[in-house]
């Protein structure tokens, strides 16, 4: 299981400029085994925007 800490790293390593792109989103949470719930609480934590939102998940 994968801790907050670990999320909100690969958050902060995978956004450039401080946007995700959603598809980059919801990869990164398959790659993490977690929901993209997570994730994008995670990028709200650190103020990342999600761009080209697919699915209205972020």
């Amino acid at each position: 299981m994968k801790t907050e800490k670990m999320i909100i790293e690969a958050v902060q390593a995978a956004a450039r400029e401080g946007r995700l792109t959603c598809t980059q989103a919801r990869k990164l949470a398959d790659e993490l085994g977690v929901s993209p719930a997570r994730v994008g609480a995670a990028c709200d934590q650190l103020k990342i925007k999600i761009k080209a939102c697919e699915l209205g998940c972020f």
